[in-house]
């Protein structure tokens, strides 16, 4: 079995999922799979892929993984007790060839399918490796690590460079992330926030990191009061939810401008910050410190996470950047847990409709943007004020 416990996954999706059973248990959502890779044919992978679906679903969270989960101070002992009833439903996901691709949709309760997506793509990704690189160079891998390491050991203490692993979910393998990390905590300690993993969180002695998901606000997109309204009241029943915990807001859903103009002085004062997933970084942080400045908020008490795709040489470049005007943190995923040599797939599990209704992300970078309804889309850009083009 490539998931062996149902804590391997990313932290966001528990605290989503909590949010979910306190306040749209009857929501019903569908998530569709696409790889962004060019010619990667990973149609003969689907009896493999659906194998280890299968396994999966026999899975049940084990007392001492609900005990953990009991003790973050965010997690409500009432979701815990939900949890120890939880398993995945194989009627709610059905992967088959494409052509030669894969085609992988997950339709059914949000409250019951929210967690399928970190394990699914990770299941991809370990089922592809393990028969397109049965051998694969470890020593490689082992000396890039290293590298890595050193360069962020360089890093004067006065930056304050620190980063977290956001890998779960384009790792090359489950032992390989375990590895990386083991090494990651025995060398950089001071460098080294945590991990997005629950399941290595656990193990490792890490502290486990994240917050909301684009599905969140895409959700709220169909659940919302007005589609114009949808990311303030996204923002808000997070609030209602954590009461200022958990509080760094993603910023890509509608586009910065539209994220900007949601996020007034309040959402600013609540926040602890913002995250940034697409479009390019230095522009975006420069927007965001204006926008708290134009707030009256001081951004040097305010945190920019970064997550897009990064390398540690480009994370320490953003890092300097902004040195000594706002906090900074960092995100950092295939590059850590999949950097071997081989070309790692960009392959994502969105969610495209809630409640029946169309909905989508609007990236800063359009590659990113992802919706299965031209004319939704369309029409949500002009809600929100975005260039057709």
């Amino acid at each position: 079995m490539i998931i062996q416990s149902l804590l391997d996954t990313d932290l966001y999706k528990f605290t989503m999922m909590q949010a979910v059973l306190h306040q749209f248990p009857g929501a019903n959502v569908e998530y569709r799979f696409k790889c962004r890779n060019a010619s990667v044919p990973l149609a003969p992978y689907v009896q493999a892929v659906n194998d280890q679906i299968d396994a999966l679903c026999t899975l049940r969270f084990r007392e001492d993984e609900l005990a953990y989960l009991r003790n973050l101070r965010y997690i409500r002992s009432d979701f815990v007790d939900f949890l120890a009833l939880f398993h995945f439903n194989r009627r709610h996901i059905e992967v088959k060839a494409d052509g030669d691709e894969l085609a992988i949709a997950i339709v059914g309760p949000w409250l019951h399918t929210i967690l399928f997506e970190v394990p699914v793509l990770a299941i991809v990704n370990e089922v592809y490796f393990r028969a397109t690189q049965p051998s694969p160079d470890f020593a490689l891998g082992r000396t890039r690590l290293t590298e890595k390491l050193a360069l962020v050991r360089a890093q004067s203490p006065e930056l304050g460079f620190s980063f977290a692993d956001y890998g779960t979910r384009r790792r090359f393998s489950h032992a390989w992330q375990r590895e990386v990390l083991s090494q990651v905590k025995a060398s950089v300690p001071q460098n080294f926030v945590g991990t997005s993993n629950v399941f290595f969180a656990k193990e490792l002695g890490l502290l486990a990191v994240g917050t909301m998901a684009h599905e969140w606000l895409q959700a709220a997109q169909a659940l919302g009061p007005r589609l114009r309204d949808s990311q303030r009241w996204a923002f808000q029943k997070w609030a209602d939810e954590y009461r200022g915990d958990l509080g760094i807001a993603l910023s890509d859903v509608a586009g910065l401008k539209a994220f900007m103009r949601d996020f007034d002085m309040y959402f600013c004062k609540l926040f602890d910050g913002a995250r940034h997933d697409s479009g390019e970084p230095i522009a975006w942080g420069e927007a965001i410190i204006a926008h708290y400045l134009a707030n009256r908020v001081d951004p040097k008490t305010k945190t920019l996470v970064f997550s897009d795709g990064l390398t540690f040489p480009r994370a320490i470049e953003l890092a300097k950047h902004f040195q000594g005007r706002a906090r900074t943190a960092f995100g950092i995923g295939t590059n850590l847990t999949n950097d071997l040599g081989d070309t790692p797939l960009q392959i994502v599990l969105k969610m495209v409709r809630c409640n029946g209704q169309p909905v989508a992300k609007l990236s800063d970078t359009p590659a990113k943007t992802m919706c299965d309804d031209p004319s939704y889309l369309g029409y949500l850009k002009q809600v929100f004020e975005i260039d057709a083009a």
